[in-house]
């Protein structure tokens, strides 16, 4: 019998009244059948299809059990960044492993730096959080802390007593930079945003404290200890930030850099895709790489390797698969071990 869309929705108690039997059993019928004989369900299954009960509402039966059935992962991105970044799509491709193997679906909770970021994460109908790298002084992480809901933060910051996933950054940044910036005599990063207003500029010497990004400001330290250590003076380097982490940006950024006399020599770049876009720069300004600039990049993405890119190598996969297991409570943040790097060396250094 077709179902009239003006009549409403059938309750689960007129289906108990329908089958003679209680509220429970019909509830028991649909969520736990094993506790219901299977007379009585077929019962309460002919009632249920004579009235046109489509059986208990999803949201209803989460929100008995405490549960939506989504994991959230809070991004400090526009939202196709999810879609269009590499390393992005690896990370959210590992936390959406851990959430298949447990019957959950992922929720991607945008931010924008607008005053209703935080209300947007409060709102959330999921059962825990994944937050991508953000600011320091970001307010959705007091957000997702006032939730209650189990968190965890990729990349930084480190907040309090929520679980914290991560490389070395300062060690890995060392290393690439002692590559990129062997016998150097005009250095340069190409840099992360600094802060939540994601101002793009050139400065030398910049103080690696002003960055309230975790992951620009250890990067920025790494360099800097690597280009010390070879007897240079900090405020030789020009820091280069872009505002986003976007090849066809830094290839705009680039092109003015790349120009005149001051043009630099070698590039460690906060990623591959920075480094990409660089590397195009330079090709249009007849620059050749390394004779003329040296460059590193950073996360090895495929096509890091097709352009001979020297890099830093991390599993963000892996990195995303445990955020999820953290907040799922598969292991304890005490228990996880320190999170696996490393160089890979290819064409684009001079050494």
């Amino acid at each position: 019998m077709a179902k009239d869309p003006s009549r409403p929705r059938p309750t689960m108690a007129e289906v108990a009244r329908a089958a003679k039997v209680s509220v429970m059993t019909v509830s028991y019928t649909y969520a736990q059948p094993d506790r219901v004989s299977e007379r009585t369900r077929a019962r309460v299954r002919e009632a249920a299809t004579r009235l046109g009960y489509p059986g208990p509402h999803p949201g209803a039966r989460s929100l008995r059990r405490g549960r939506t059935g989504s994991l959230g992962v809070v991004l400090g991105e526009h939202l196709t960044y999810a879609f269009e970044d590499p390393q992005a799509t690896r990370f959210l491709a590992g936390v959406a492993e851990v959430c298949a193997g447990h019957g959950l679906g992922l929720t991607i909770v945008p931010i924008t730096g607008a005053p209703s970021d935080a209300d947007r994460v409060a709102e959330a109908a999921v059962d825990g959080f994944v937050v991508w790298t953000t600011s320091d002084d970001d307010p959705v992480l007091p957000a997702v802390a006032v939730t209650g809901l189990p968190a965890v933060v990729h990349g930084g910051p480190q907040h309090r007593d929520v679980p914290f996933v991560a490389i070395d950054d300062r060690a890995a940044a060392r290393a690439v930079a002692a590559e990129a910036l062997a016998g150097a005599r005009r250095p340069m990063v190409l840099s992360f945003p600094l802060d939540r207003a994601r101002t793009t500029g050139v400065r030398n010497g910049l103080d690696p404290a002003e960055a309230t990004f975790r992951v620009t400001r250890e990067r920025l330290r790494g360099v800097r200890d690597a280009w010390e250590a070879t007897g240079g003076r900090w405020p030789q380097v020009r820091v280069a930030v872009c505002a986003r982490n976007s090849a066809c940006e830094a290839d705009s950024l680039a092109t003015a850099l790349l120009a005149g006399p001051d043009a630099p020599d070698a590039v460690m770049a906060m990623s591959d895709e920075l480094a990409l876009g660089l590397m195009r720069a330079a090709a249009r300004a007849g620059l050749a790489v390394p004779g003329d600039l040296a460059v590193t990049g950073w996360d090895d993405t495929d096509a890091a390797a097709a352009a001979g890119l020297t890099t830093v190598a991390q599993n963000l996969r892996a990195q995303g698969a445990r955020c999820a297991q953290l907040v799922l409570g598969e292991e304890a943040a005490d228990e996880t071990g320190p999170i696996e790097w490393r160089l890979v060396l290819r064409d684009s250094t001079r050494r």
